[in-house]
């Protein structure tokens, strides 16, 4: 059945300028760590998460920025703003380096705040972005994932500017974790690495999944997708869904807002919201930085070679 389409909204512009991330969730998967200090704000290294993510908006041309916070949050917007008494402070000792760097978070992009309320989903979250956004497609950048590069998202907004309606980034996973992701029944079209995406399922079971595709952390809405998020039920955990609005987006006529298309996920994805996964991240960063992989390396070499051996 097709969507029932505000034919009332104004007609929206197809040029991406804005990213939506949502950042209010409770983080209890790191608790006791994020009992007063946001996941968001949990180092990479030296550099909090979700500054990475902003940075990734800004290298695909995104330099208005949206935060969808919460409670005890407030970490978050200081990180993003001017911190004159430390900037003084380093300025006074000559240290420069030091000095760009706790600059480089508050001149990143215009970051805007609004506060969710009560944690009520994904979907919810995104409809905070409404008064924001307005009647224009936008980016959502989900901050427990880390892209390599900016490519992908660069692609995702090609895509949405030749065909219209709504892009999401899929990723092909191992059969017994497509329960952890909204899954995509997809066909392929003449790109290579762009499919149509015809039916979608939130956390389905092995069995139920219809394809091994999963929606990663990243999307390009078109604007409909309000009008579909204003009438979604609670779905799956009691929370609104963005995945429930994306399917009934893709059951309708690219012209009316609707359509879904998939990006397939090329280069490398961190998922900074698993513990595991979150160390992993942290070591495959320091290995990167020629400050720290010099002195990192061979440590965890000899790390790995104690393990194998069976030494503490």
């Amino acid at each position: 059945m097709s969507a029932d389409i505000d034919r009332t909204r104004p007609l929206s512009s197809e040029t991406v300028t804005k990213a939506v991330v949502p950042a209010a969730g409770l983080g209890t998967r790191f608790l006791p760590a994020t009992k007063a200090t946001p996941k968001e704000m949990l180092p990479i290294v030296d550099k909090p998460a979700i500054q990475y993510v902003v940075e990734e908006a800004v290298e695909s041309g995104l330099h208005d920025v949206l935060m969808i916070t919460g409670r005890s949050k407030r970490s978050i917007e200081d990180h993003f703003d001017r911190a004159y008494e430390l900037e003084e402070a380093l300025a006074a000792k000559g240290e420069e380096g030091k000095l760009r760097s706790v600059r480089e978070s508050s001149d990143l992009a215009q970051v805007h705040y609004v506060r969710q309320g009560e944690p009520r989903g994904l979907g919810h979250a995104v409809l905070c972005a409404e008064a924001h956004v307005g009647d224009n497609p936008f980016a959502v950048l989900l901050g427990d994932d880390l892209i390599e590069s900016a490519d992908l998202l660069r692609r995702m907004i090609e895509v949405r500017q030749e065909h219209g309606g709504s892009v999401v980034a899929l990723m092909e996973v191992e059969p017994e974790q497509v329960s952890l992701y909204g899954c995509a029944a997809v066909e392929p079209t003449e790109e290579d690495d762009v499919v149509t995406v015809t039916d979608l399922v939130e956390k389905p079971s092995q069995e139920e999944a219809p394809s091994r595709w999963a929606i990663i952390g990243r999307y390009i809405c078109d604007p409909e997708v309000f009008s579909v998020l204003h009438r979604t039920p609670p779905g799956r955990g009691g929370e609104i869904q963005l995945t429930d609005a994306l399917l009934e987006l893709a059951r309708t006529k690219p012209e009316d807002g609707g359509g879904v298309r998939g990006v397939l996920l090329r280069g490398r994805r961190y998922d900074t919201g698993n513990k595991a996964d979150y160390i992993r991240t942290v070591v495959d960063f320091a290995c990167r930085r020629p400050d720290l992989a010099e002195e990192l390396l061979p440590w965890l070499r000899e790390f790995v070679d104690r393990q194998g051996e069976g030494r503490v």
